[in-house]
């Protein structure tokens, strides 16, 4: 069974978000420290899932072959810069579609697994937006945090009051990392 995986969110929290999408490898730009982050992690032994909506698909603003290509560029990069992913999982549905993997519903999560045997008990999502946390919560992870590089406003008083309050609030990826890091020992993600 994996321990302490690690879910991370795509736009917003290794790359910038666009309220336009990411529809292209030329619109895709990796955040300063996104991928020392990815890189740490893999040396701490976690294993990373890229759990995200990419409901560009669905609306027809890109095709299935261009997140292909996005997701090749971006996991090269990442092998590149001495990280590793251990597997990566799409949503490429439109809300009004009411699938189960569109977050904060936790199908992707399941999904991952299924396949990995993963211990949700010490595993941690990272995100960007409340319905990455919800989606955390969902799936039973043990431990949820939201990082501020996205283009979400993060209201700490709204998360508590809608029950989307995080673990941690990081500045960046790196930094959530670097939290996540230090909780290993202990195989406790509890405050």
């Amino acid at each position: 069974m994996l321990k302490h995986s690690v879910f991370l969110d795509r736009d917003g929290v290794i790359n910038r978000d666009s309220p336009d999408y990411i529809k292209s490898w030329a619109e895709f730009e990796f955040i300063p420290g996104s991928l020392d982050a990815i890189r740490d992690l893999t040396r701490a032994g976690c294993p990373i899932f890229i759990i995200s909506n990419q409901s560009a698909v669905g609306r027809k603003y890109m095709d299935q072959a261009e997140l292909d290509r996005i997701t090749q560029n971006m996991a090269r990069r990442i092998l590149e810069h001495s990280g590793r992913l251990t597997d990566i999982f799409y949503c490429p549905h439109q809300p009004a579609d009411h699938c189960a993997c569109r977050k904060p519903k936790p199908g992707l999560i399941f999904k991952a697994c299924e396949r990995y045997g993963i211990d949700l008990s010490t595993a941690v999502m990272v995100g960007d937006s409340p319905k990455d946390i919800q989606c955390a919560r969902n799936a039973g992870c043990g431990a949820a945090v939201l990082v501020k590089t996205g283009c979400h406003k993060i209201d700490p008083e709204a998360l508590r009051q809608n029950n989307h309050q995080p673990d941690y609030i990081a500045a960046d990826l790196r930094e959530a990392a670097a939290w996540i890091i230090q909780r290993l020992p202990d195989n406790s993600f509890s405050l």
